[in-house]
């Protein structure tokens, strides 16, 4: 937001997960929002890897799954930053194990957000890393 008001240029985000419809449920949510835009998806770490080479998206911020197939989610975080540093990543997982947040967090992740969290606190989540800070979804 500027002054009160959302800003113009859209924060530009790609999603990848192997599920469509946790893709579907996040592009709905997102879409509440006039600064925010969903400019690619993938299935997979392949897929993502694609986009990324591609060179026509340019992301702020990817939203990734933990357990992609052909590419770990650990794996995807360390390439999407040795690619693009500036890039933001936050994971989504259903794993609620410490073990998999300390990965995903040692490999560059800015933010670790469970699946079941998605519908209350995707928004906040990415206003925080937005704003430099890390999100970790409350663990029990």
């Amino acid at each position: 937001m500027v002054g009160g008001k959302f800003s113009m240029v859209p924060y530009r985000i790609v999603l990848a997960d192997h599920h469509a419809l946790l893709r579907q449920g996040v592009r709905r949510i997102l879409r509440e929002r006039p600064d925010m835009e969903v400019i690619g998806e993938a299935e997979d770490g392949v897929e993502l890897f694609d986009l990324l080479n591609s060179g026509k998206l340019i992301p702020q911020m990817v939203i990734l799954d933990l357990s992609m197939p052909n590419l770990r989610g650990t794996e995807a975080i360390h390439k999407v930053k040795a690619m693009r540093p500036d890039v933001k990543v936050l994971v989504l997982s259903l794993h609620k194990d410490k073990e998999y947040l300390n990965q995903a967090i040692s490999h560059g992740a800015e933010g670790y957000l469970l699946k079941e969290d998605v519908d209350k606190e995707l928004l906040p989540a990415i206003e925080l890393i937005r704003k430099g800070n890390v999100y970790v979804s409350p663990f029990p």
